[in-house]
């Protein structure tokens, strides 16, 4: 039986009919990220595989849905974009592991669960905005944004924001609990404005002149820039991304991941569909479309390649800056960041 739509809470995407009678596999994707980023790979996993995907989007609590759910649950595969959220499902005990050879050759041990519970498929990096105008510097460090010479020239969304959870999280990993608490004070005290809005009001920001850089994630300068909203295109053309890494390491990344549920309906199918979001074809479509990272080796050169440049992920595990996100969220507090 397929998917019953709530209106509002879901819809399918694709209907794929070959030779002329419809398909009588199906695959129902619970997910968190919005449908525009992940429909084109979707389609393309039903066409080239003759699956029916349903795909329900969950703004809000889906890992709670599918817990209540419990045995009745009809998702297959949960894809969220943060790796906090991908570790928590896993211990919520609401994934089951997958024992896969294509997915264990394709993505690096770093980059999925050691139970087969949760596996990456892309990488995002949040890196630092600047004014092309007000700002001579193409590089910079995490740790320099605490640096008095930004003082009151520094924008960014919510510290509590699961983005800016990951970048602080992974500040403890690599500087120390103390060191960080130091680091995240002198960020605060270097803000022009109050944290709010998202990623791309700080672009938004800097070319108004209310700050001369700010913290964001790479993908989102790709979706201004090429997308339809022409007041946003201005915003991300007074824009640049500075090469952001942390001292003696490499750039912050997060990632988006899948897994599948516990109580899959359709086992078979989930995990072909995750092996083929690994795959190729659509590897290169994430990197063209959302401007996102492959984790795939070997991704010949695409848009994101070519608007920010290869990437040097910093070797911090995921898995270890998602351990320390509860301690992020308690530090933002602690010092007031969004006060």
């Amino acid at each position: 039986m397929g998917l019953k739509i709530a209106s509002g809470a879901a819809f399918a995407v694709c209907a794929c009919v070959l030779a002329g009678a419809a398909s009588a596999r199906e695959v129902n994707v619970y997910t968190s990220r919005e449908a525009e980023l992940i429909k084109p790979v979707l389609d393309a996993y039903a066409q080239a595989s003759g699956t029916k995907v349903n795909l329900v989007f969950v703004k809000d609590g889906l890992e709670e849905r599918v817990r209540a759910e419990g045995a009745h649950s009809p998702a297959d595969v949960m894809i969220l974009v943060d790796v906090a959220r991908l570790v928590r499902a896993a211990d919520m005990g609401i994934t089951q592991p997958v024992d896969s050879a294509a997915l264990k050759a394709t993505v690096p041990e770093a980059l999925r669960d050691p139970n087969g519970r949760w596996f990456a498929t892309t990488l995002r990096s949040r890196v630092v905005y600047a004014s092309k105008e007000r700002v001579k510097q193409d590089a910079i460090t995490y740790e320099e944004l605490a640096d008095p010479k930004w003082k009151g020239r520094v924008c960014i969304r919510s510290a509590q924001h699961p983005y800016n959870q990951s970048l602080i999280a992974a500040a403890i990993v690599r500087l120390g609990p103390a060191q960080a608490e130091r680091w995240l004070a002198g960020v605060k005290a270097n803000l022009a404005k109050k944290p709010s809005g998202g990623d791309r009001d700080v672009a938004r920001d800097i070319r108004a002149g209310v700050c001369d850089i700010g913290i964001a994630n790479t993908y989102y300068m790709g979706l201004m820039l090429n997308g339809t909203d022409a007041a946003q295109k201005t915003w991300g053309e007074a824009v640049k991304v500075l090469d952001s890494r942390f001292a003696g390491g490499g750039t912050h990344v997060n990632v988006s991941g899948a897994a599948v549920a516990k109580n899959a309906p359709n086992r078979a199918e989930a995990v072909k569909l995750i092996e083929f979001l690994v795959g190729e074809q659509a590897q290169n479509l994430l990197a063209d479309l959302n401007y996102e990272y492959p984790v795939r080796a070997g991704i010949a050169a695409n848009a994101t390649t070519k608007l920010f440049g290869a990437i040097s992920p910093d070797p911090t595990p995921p898995a270890a800056i998602a351990a320390q996100r509860d301690a992020a969220s308690i530090l933002a507090d602690k010092v007031g960041f969004d006060r």
